[in-house]
């Protein structure tokens, strides 16, 4: 099996400019720290019991990623991407996270994602006992990406 259960997670998010969309990215992910690792895009649950940790991942690893990301070319626009995790009270449960990007600042990005992670939460009929969010900003000067993940390890 490729993949087994993730115990660990940590939230990350970048910024990148460059002359192309997917150098744009690229840059992101690296300013995320995470621009040497194989980014595997999952859906949005938080695995029971996994805890945050952000010990180092050896690069060229795959790695399960629930992640947003947002590119434009349009030289003063203001673009964000978001992440949030809604870590349940009880330990036994799985949580969710969420991800949302926008053209706009990265403080409506957030507030809009930990939203998003509260109405899930809501609908699993799970009391939350965290959320835990970052987001990325970007005022596009010649291509410009926003990027955020919560990064899953073994």
């Amino acid at each position: 099996m490729l993949f087994t259960r993730p115990v660990r997670f940590f939230l990350t998010c970048g910024r990148g400019e460059a002359s192309t969309p997917l150098g744009a990215f690229d840059a992101a992910l690296w300013d995320a720290g995470v621009g040497d690792l194989n980014l595997v895009k999952v859906s949005s649950i938080l695995p029971p019991g996994c805890r945050e940790d952000t010990s180092p991942i050896h690069a060229g690893s795959i790695v399960p990623c629930a992640y947003a990301y947002i590119i434009s070319e349009i030289p003063g626009e203001i673009i964000s991407a978001a992440v949030a995790v809604g870590i349940p009270e009880e330990a036994e449960q799985a949580g969710l996270i969420m991800e949302f990007s926008t053209r706009g600042p990265k403080e409506e990005a957030e507030r809009i994602v930990r939203r998003m992670v509260e109405e899930g939460m809501a609908l699993r009929r799970r009391t939350i006992k965290e959320i835990k969010s970052c987001a990325a900003e970007c005022k596009v000067s010649r291509i410009g990406a926003a990027f955020a993940a919560v990064i899953f390890g073994p």
